[in-house]
């Protein structure tokens, strides 16, 4: 998920090279609706705003039965986020990722999300 559809574009059509199966949001509301309709094996959530923002959303996505123990990882540009917001990412078992994120970064952080070693 990306509030920029350029950005969101990009990383997606990145992601097809390699081969994934991507469905990109540009809005919380449909991220959720997406990960419901498609059940995706990973989801990564791209934030413009501080961390603790993001955790709403995975809170809600942990909820759905087929999504509670996927892969999720979060990339933002908060580089200084509370303690307390790292710590309850931690425990819904979310990577956290920092900006700059290039692409070929993402296509990594998706392959190990997808296919962890």
């Amino acid at each position: 998920m990306n509030d920029d559809p350029t950005v969101a574009d990009s990383c997606a059509r990145a992601l097809r090279l390699d081969g994934h199966e991507v469905w990109a949001a540009l809005s919380a509301d449909d991220g959720l609706r997406l990960a419901r309709t498609h059940t995706p094996h990973a989801v990564v959530v791209d934030v413009r705003t501080p961390l603790a923002c993001a955790l709403g959303l995975i809170e809600m996505l942990r909820r759905l039965p087929a999504l509670a123990a996927a892969p999720i990882a979060v990339v933002s540009g908060d580089r200084h986020p509370a303690r307390s917001t790292l710590e309850q990412l931690s425990a819904l078992g979310v990577q956290v990722r920092y900006k700059p994120l290039w692409l070929n970064e993402l296509v990594a952080l998706s392959r190990s999300l997808v296919r962890p070693t």
